[in-house]
């Protein structure tokens, strides 16, 4: 297989530019036009060149890309551009911003000209800049000549970077769930409904336009306009519930650490008032609700263009260990990974993504994977037993809240059981689970925070291996800081499936969750992330870990899937597979096995799973 490293070097202005819209809008715009190209086959001299649409393709057609992989940093544009502009799709590809990501942690540098200085391969040139607003036939011979030099230099680099990071010992299956996860983007096999999305922003701005419109005499006001300004900031909004009597809820700003409003809709003052017994509070709260979201607005909108441009078809933009436990992430705006389910309106978003003809879509969810690999990896043994037994955890752990045994036909105490175990076993203390529990917004339930305090003594005596875990996780947390002489690497948990040594916490796909300048101040732990300083403790730890945890086995999960059908979406703990209509029985059982197999490195872990499938997203 021939190894074609490769860039894209194509034309961008001020008001053109993929800081200004999303790689797939960039690509597929009228105004798109690739300057030249640079390419790198195998370990032989970098080569450019530039010309027409048809020129180009042509002397991209000189490699037999059936048999060849790419490489590029940031394979997702250059990769739509290759797919999308010149119908060319490779028999594999590699990116080395996904390596580096997964290598280095998402907090790290992910640009090639922060990562060639990282490991001093070189260093990148500037004259991308020099390029800005000029199309191809406005560059002299010398301007070209030196655009070359640029693109080359960049393709070597890459090259080199990629050398780099493989003698790193880059996990081979994380290569597979890269290429798996560009191949949605790039090759798209979804298709997009667009008449139900028009059918549905219709119904939003009328919905919105008769909220506003009731309120206008209330508020003696002349025209929606008004009525929105009153209602769609914090100081205004507040000043209209004084109006009417009622004091505006307050809370401490996590940023700032100053007393703020608390209007935003999961703030528990805001809920309060959304419930208020005053029936135009209620109305008050609901129209700010609906005038100041436009998510779903948006992503129609989105959706439709996507489709339009695409024809009809549905490019997945995913973006490959895309958190700090290397799940994937939401990508060029559409955010697969949050589409609204529970609402029947806004499911219209998740309704109007088809299978390709004579296919279905199969949804295959893990079921309560992370409760299961916490249990499994604390040592657990009693509710490692009830799952492996197919026991309700919910209702029994809700049995011991309300001293009565719950079964799922009690389905607001089984929801007080569900939020305990998938928040308590990472430390939730009782304000916190009382706000989670207040949000639900439960019938007939009120926690106080004296019944919450309850509820978590109650699940940490029930739970002693996982609260341990939690202590020796911070025990971990002080070698990483400072490496103990003569300490060697040793297992988290009751398995060796989990590696603490002196880079970090090593997974079993040998990547490390890394805590970049961990330190501790007054018996208080914190490293430096995205976000600034990030607090973290035992807990924190723990959480991470089992994320990572149940990413990796339904990434391997994936990749056995593929030998027979196509992942076309991951999301959160489920993998989406378009399958023939044909085949759907046989497929279905194939799915449900692989997806309830632990991997080999978890033995005794009791995974399972749930399988729905249908023409729509929406339908399973």
């Amino acid at each position: 297989m021939a190894f074609v490293t490769l860039d894209f070097e194509t034309y961008y202005s001020k008001e053109f530019s993929l800081s200004r819209m999303t790689t797939e809008e960039y690509v597929n715009n009228p105004l798109f036009e690739v300057i030249g190209v640079a390419m790198k086959i195998d370990d032989d001299p970098t080569q450019w060149f530039s010309g027409t649409h048809a020129e180009i393709k042509a002397w991209l057609n000189q490699v037999d890309w059936g048999t060849s992989a790419l490489l590029c940093h940031n394979t997702q544009f250059d990769g739509a551009i290759l797919a999308w502009r010149f119908g060319i799709i490779p028999a594999y590809y590699f990116d080395t911003l996904c390596m580096a990501r997964a290598i280095n942690g998402v907090d790290a540098g992910g640009s090639l000209s922060a990562l060639v200085e990282r490991y001093a391969l070189g260093r990148k040139g500037t004259e991308v800049v020099e390029a800005q607003g000029k199309r191809r036939s406005e560059f002299t011979k010398e301007d070209l000549d030196r655009y070359a030099r640029y693109c080359i230099n960049d393709t070597d680099l890459t090259f080199k970077l990629f050398n780099r990071l493989m003698e790193e010992g880059f996990p081979s299956s994380e290569l597979d769930l890269i290429d798996m996860t560009l191949r949605m983007y790039t090759l798209p096999v979804l298709e997009v409904n667009d008449a139900i999305l028009v059918e549905r922003l219709e119904e939003i701005k009328q919905e919105k336009s008769e909220l506003l419109r009731g309120l206008m005499d209330t508020l003696e006001v002349g025209n929606e306009e008004e009525v929105r300004s009153k209602l769609a900031s914090n100081p205004q909004f507040a000043s209209l519930l004084k109006e009417f009597g009622v004091e505006p809820p307050k809370k401490i700003s996590p940023t700032t650490g100053k007393e703020t409003f608390a209007l935003a809709k999961n703030d528990e003052g805001f809920i309060a008032l959304s419930e208020h017994d005053d029936p135009l509070i209620q109305q008050l709260c609901a129209v700010r609700l609906g005038t100041k979201s436009t998510i779903e607005e948006s992503r129609i909108e989105r959706f439709i263009g996507i489709g339009s441009r695409n024809r009809g078809r549905l490019p997945i933009p995913l973006k490959y260990y895309g958190a700090h436990t290397g799940r994937w992430a939401g990508a060029d705006s559409v955010n697969f990974q949050n589409l609204p389910s529970r609402d029947k309106k806004k499911k219209t978003l998740k309704n109007s993504v088809l299978a390709p003809a004579g296919h279905f879509i199969v949804n295959c969810d893990s079921s309560q994977i992370e409760a299961r690999v916490l249990a499994w990896l604390a040592g657990q043994d009693d509710v490692v037993g009830f799952f492996r037994d197919g026991k309700d955890v919910y209702s029994i752990f809700a049995s011991n809240v309300y001293k009565r045994e719950i079964t799922k036909a009690d389905t607001v105490e089984r929801f007080v059981g569900k939020t305990c175990i998938l928040g308590l076993g990472y430390g939730t203390g009782a304000k916190k689970l009382q706000h989670t529990l207040l949000s639900a917004r439960l019938p007939n339930v009120v926690f106080d925070e004296k019944e919450c305090k309850r509820l978590v003594d109650t699940y940490r005596t029930l739970n002693s291996k996982i609260t341990n875990l939690w202590r020796s996780c911070e025990s971990a947390l002080d070698h990483l800081i400072a490496w103990p002489s003569g300490t060697k690497p040793y297992a988290l948990g009751t398995h060796n499936a989990v590696i603490v040594d002196e880079t970090g916490v090593r997974l079993p796909n040998g990547l490390y969750i890394r805590y970049p300048k961990l330190k501790r101040n007054d018996g208080k732990y914190s490293y430096i992330s995205r976000k600034g300083i990030t607090s973290l403790w035992g807990g924190t730890i723990v959480e991470n870990v089992v994320q990572a945890l149940a990413r990796i086995i339904v990434g391997e999960q994936m990749l056995k899937l593929r030998e027979r059908y196509r992942p076309v979406l991951t999301v959160h703990d489920a993998a989406v597979i378009a399958v023939p209509k044909g085949e759907i029985d046989d497929a279905v059982k194939f799915i449900t096995e692989v997806m309830s197999t632990p991997p080999d490195w978890a033995k005794g872990l009791p995974v399972a799973c749930e399988a729905k499938y249908g023409e729509s997203y929406g339908d399973c």
